[in-house]
């Protein structure tokens, strides 16, 4: 029973603390993913293996501060992707790994910026489909900085 309460208590501790984190802490949190390599039809994968830490954060409302990613064809006003670091340092165009990159779905559509933006979302973390990336906002609104 103990051991039960214990548990709870720090679920809920960490459900609150992750309504506290700032998008730089939300970010250094998510930054601690580890991941292993491998293959499917695509070639290469990463599969996430989300740490108890990241997986607080999961179904919590997060802000996180970055860069659009501006992939031609790709960029929709409602689903966009954000990278905690600049374009050309980016996962997809640098040397940042995955766990620097989240999917957008956002309330309201908005036009892209090359300046850095927040974002306020659900986090749903995905360790299954290919098609999507590992850290994924969803209900996301658009915060002014």
């Amino acid at each position: 029973m103990k051991k039960t309460t214990l548990t709870i208590a720090l679920l809920i501790s960490a459900l609150f603390g992750a309504l506290a984190q700032t998008s730089s802490e939300n970010w250094n949190t998510l930054s601690k993913l580890e991941y292993s390599k491998s293959t499917d039809e695509y070639g290469e994968i990463y599969v996430p293996k989300f740490g108890p830490s990241i997986q607080a954060l999961e179904g919590t409302e997060i802000e996180l501060s970055g860069y659009i990613i501006p992939f031609e064809g790709m960029f929709e006003p409602d689903h966009l992707i954000i990278s905690s670091v600049p374009v050309a340092s980016c996962f997809f165009c640098g040397g940042a790994g995955p766990e620097s990159v989240a999917e957008v779905y956002l309330k309201e559509p908005v036009k892209y910026t090359a300046k850095k933006v927040t974002v306020k979302g659900t986090l749903a973390l995905n360790d299954s489909d290919v098609d999507q990336l590992m850290y994924i906002l969803k209900d996301a609104t658009l915060k002014t900085n």
